[in-house]
């Protein structure tokens, strides 16, 4: 027989001495992977010492097992010769999570045990009956009349061209049926959230002067539809953060300091995964040193974001509905590998990463340069210094012109449209400028001029 080790579904003991600790495992096993194997006669080291075996041996396991653990379970309890010394082995199996033993909740976390806390107990509740009780699968309080037919229409519109449905849109009530977004002639809320206008989504966004909230330099709320939402909130990030421009084969490309495919990942991961049943708001805050986007609802009990990052476990989502529909339209690319293609983006980018387990919720965090980096008119990086010349040379050209447009400046002073936007944005936080007006047909006001 190959050398016992203990694992996530193993865990070894040196004799019945020490049942209860056994019985706690038992619990803990069951609540990660529905099944497993308790060896005793065996120590940790997987090296073969015996247990003395009798009849009652058999009985007191047995007993203390179905007087300890709730749900009852009936497991397997078999004497075993394991290098010629007498041990006995208990295989178990369930399908009642979660598991208690001795009136606590356990999970398996490598081989140990960890005692679940009240929020995490309610979560496998709510796995357990999701389908009873997900939140994207239940019944809304809007009319068909509700949908924007225009955002539903352009779904259906990328999910066809991504090869994962082969229906157009037609009528909003037959496409959203199709979806599965319609049952008992009902609307859910899946389909609330992802095409109307009207809903309960809301993020919170802001810019902060230094690294603590402290002072604020912007902030923003946002609502609509969760397509409009996540395209706001990446236009935001895009915005906010610095930039740097480098010459490739003679041609000027536009460098962002964090990845935008991982910012948006992370964007749409938030959306994907937080706890609808909360009040709370998303965030997205932008540090001097970082950005941090975080959504209300705590990472999947027993698992760690390097378990995803490795992909090896199981996907878990909390929306599941909503995940298949952002699926078909590949505004997620893959189940379940969110986290992988956040961190690897990062990694090829050499941009730090933090994944945190916070209280109530989750958060992804990009720490940004130590040395803030912006365009030049030379198209190369630069510093503050040269930032700070760009700046004086667009409000010399507004003061000749106060209608002067972006897209004037730019190719008066031969740098991107965003580079303009960055420095526009900053003027404006600083209080130097203001804009008058419509954006086609306003003007810009310098203050004190």
């Amino acid at each position: 027989m190959k050398k016992l080790s203990e694992s996530e579904c193993l865990e070894l003991k040196k004799s019945t001495s020490e049942l209860k600790e056994a019985i706690i495992s038992i619990a803990a096993i069951l609540n990660k992977h529905g099944a497993g194997e308790i060896y005793f006669g065996v120590k940790n080291s997987g090296e073969a010492v015996g247990q003395m075996i009798c009849d009652k041996t058999i009985r007191d396991i047995s007993k203390s097992i179905s007087d300890n653990i709730e749900p009852k379970i009936y497991p397997e309890i078999s004497a075993i010769e394991i290098s010629h010394k007498n041990c006995i082995v208990v295989k178990f199996k369930g399908v009642e999570a979660p598991y208690f033993a001795y009136g606590r909740a356990y999970i398996r976390v490598g081989d140990e045990d960890k005692q679940l806390t009240a929020r995490e107990i309610e979560n496998f509740i709510i796995r357990k009956h999701k389908e009873k009780i997900n939140w994207d699968s239940q019944y809304s309080d809007i009319k068909i009349a509700r949908i924007n037919k225009t955002v539903l229409s352009e779904y259906l519109e990328r999910a066809n061209n991504s090869g994962r449905i082969s229906f157009r849109f037609t009528d909003p009530a037959v496409a959203l049926k199709k979806l599965g977004l319609i049952k008992n002639s009902k609307i859910l809320n899946a389909a609330k959230l992802l095409f109307c206008d009207d809903n309960d989504l809301e993020v919170q966004l802001a810019v902060f002067a230094g690294n603590e909230k402290l002072t604020f330099l912007d902030m923003k709320l946002l609502r609509g539809n969760l397509f409009s939402v996540i395209r706001q909130c990446e236009d935001y990030l895009a915005e906010k953060i610095n930039w740097s421009v480098e010459i490739r084969d003679f041609k000027r490309v536009e460098i962002p300091e964090i990845p935008l495919e991982a910012l948006r990942e992370a964007i749409v991961n938030s959306f994907c995964h937080r706890d609808y049943y909360r009040g709370e708001s998303n965030k997205i805050a932008v540090f001097k040193n970082r950005v941090k986007i975080y959504n209300p609802g705590e990472f999947p009990a027993g698992y760690e974001p390097q378990d995803f990052i490795k992909g090896d476990c199981e996907v878990v989502h909390r929306n599941e509905l909503l995940a298949e529909i952002l699926y078909y339209s590949k505004d997620i690319e893959k189940w379940g590998t969110g986290l992988r293609r956040i961190a690897s983006e990062c990694e090829n980018a050499k941009v730090k990463l933090e994944f945190k387990k916070e209280k109530n919720g989750f958060a992804t965090v990009f720490y940004r340069n130590a040395k803030e980096m912006i365009q030049d008119g030379a198209g190369e990086k630069t510093s503050q210094k040269t930032s700070q010349k760009t700046s004086q040379k667009i409000l010399k050209l507004m003061k000749a012109n106060d209608h002067i447009t972006i897209n004037e400046l730019s190719a008066e002073l031969e740098i991107s449209e965003r580079a303009v936007k960055y420095q526009i944005a900053s003027l404006k936080e600083k209080g130097v400028i203001e804009r008058i007006g419509h954006d086609r047909s306003g003007y810009w006001k310098i203050k004190g001029v």
